[in-house]
């Protein structure tokens, strides 16, 4: 299984990052998720800031990577996340997983992402127009995990 971590400010490109991923012929399946940075229900988000660990979110995040290659047959996982500050819409999460089969890569994008949500050492602070605050962990993402 080929792995690629990237913890990064810069943004990416999905149709590089999907071409990067589709090049093993034994895979028949490639499933992509991009995560946006998205309004608010109940205020109007101006930018999100998102700090990490170095060295430590990297490790954390290829752990989740390998934790998902024992439990599913995949042929290439590729992780991008950026940090810093960020607008509305801007991309703010990559996960590509490519399977032999695609039920396998489903799940395993899920699982990933399930993970990376309640374990990867990210802090993130919303800045809205009434003020600014760093965001706790939700009760739905830490109820996502348990069925893993």
């Amino acid at each position: 299984m080929t792995l690629s971590i990237s913890v990064q400010q810069a943004d990416f490109n999905m149709a590089d990052e999907y071409a990067s991923l589709s090049t093993n012929v034994s895979c028949g399946a490639v499933v992509i998720f991009t995560g946006l940075v998205r309004e608010l229900a109940n205020s109007t988000l101006k930018a999100m800031t998102l700090e990490h660990y170095p060295g430590m979110t990297e490790r954390a995040l290829e752990d989740i990577a390998k934790q998902a290659q024992q439990r599913w047959q995949l042929g290439g996982v590729r992780i991008i996340h950026r940090v810093g500050t960020l607008l509305p819409n801007e991309q703010i999460v990559f996960v590509g997983v490519t399977s032999p089969h695609r039920v396998a890569a489903f799940e395993a994008a899920q699982f990933i992402m399930d993970y990376l949500k309640n374990t990867a050492p990210f802090w993130k602070k919303e800045h809205t127009t009434e003020q600014e605050y760093w965001v706790a962990a939700k009760a739905s993402d830490q109820a996502a995990i348990k069925r893993w």
